[in-house]
């Protein structure tokens, strides 16, 4: 586990519940704007989690000594798509 995940977590749980409500919204007929207004507030959470997370991963594993620099490489790429 990387030092980020136990705060990633409730973040994660927080926006999940705030999805959950929009969900209710929905059902519930509330207007299209507050709707677009707290999705936009669930999207911005899950990326702020995402990038927590990719910053970790490279902080901790990419610049870790044992990784080889073709492999360090090849992740990073691989994780750069999803910033």
């Amino acid at each position: 586990m990387h030092k980020t995940h136990p705060d990633i977590i409730p973040r994660l749980k927080r926006a999940a519940g705030h999805l959950k409500s929009v969900v209710a919204m929905i059902e519930e007929g509330k207007p299209c704007v507050d709707l677009a207004q707290q999705l936009h507030a669930v999207e911005q959470a899950v990326a702020k989690a995402k990038k927590a997370l990719i910053h970790d991963h490279i902080e901790h594993c990419l610049e870790d000594s044992k990784t080889d620099t073709r492999t360090a490489l090849r992740e990073l790429k691989q994780l750069a798509k999803y910033l």
